[in-house]
C-alpha cells in the first residue's frame, strides 16, 4: 500500500463528519413526532406525508453508507468504494422521489433543489476519491 497525499487523511475525515450530519437529519426526520410535523407549512406537511417508503430507505442508504464508506477512507479500507457507490445511488433515488414524484402542492422549495445538489456532488466526489484511491493504492 503506498502512503497517501497529506490531503488525503483530512478530506476522508471532513467526509466522514459530513455524512454523520447526514445521519443526524435523517435521524430527525424519521423521529419526528404528529406535533412537529403539525407545525411545519402545508406544502412541507404535503411534501413530508408523500414520501414512499423507499425513499425514506434511500436517504437511509445515502447517508448511512455514505458514512461508512467515509470510514472505510480513513481506515484505507477498499471496501469504502462500493458503500460509497451506493450512497450515491441512495442520493439520486431520494432525488428521483423528492424532485420527480411528489404530488403538485408539495413543491421543493428552491434551496432544496441547491442542497441536494451539492449533497449530490459530494457522494460523487467521494465515489471519485475512493476509485482514485484504489488506483494510487492508498487503500487496500
Amino acid at each position: 500500500m503506498e502512503q497517501p497525499p497529506k490531503w488525503y487523511l483530512p478530506v476522508a475525515i471532513i467526509a466522514l463528519l459530513w455524512n454523520l450530519v447526514g445521519c443526524a437529519a435523517y435521524l430527525s426526520d424519521v423521529m419526528l413526532k404528529p406535533e412537529d410535523i403539525a407545525k411545519m407549512t402545508a406544502a412541507q406537511q404535503a411534501m413530508y406525508n408523500a414520501r414512499p417508503a423507499w425513499s425514506v430507505a434511500a436517504t437511509a442508504i445515502a447517508v448511512w453508507a455514505g458514512a461508512l464508506g467515509s470510514l472505510g477512507l480513513i481506515l484505507r479500507k477498499r471496501w469504502a468504494t462500493p458503500l460509497l457507490v451506493a450512497s450515491v445511488l441512495g442520493v439520486v433515488a431520494q432525488d428521483i422521489s423528492l424532485f420527480g414524484m411528489g404530488p403538485a402542492e408539495a413543491t421543493p422549495e428552491a434551496a432544496a433543489f441547491a442542497i441536494q445538489g451539492m449533497v449530490l456532488l459530494i457522494a460523487v466526489g467521494l465515489v471519485l476519491l475512493a476509485r482514485k484511491a484504489t488506483a494510487h493504492r492508498w487503500i487496500a
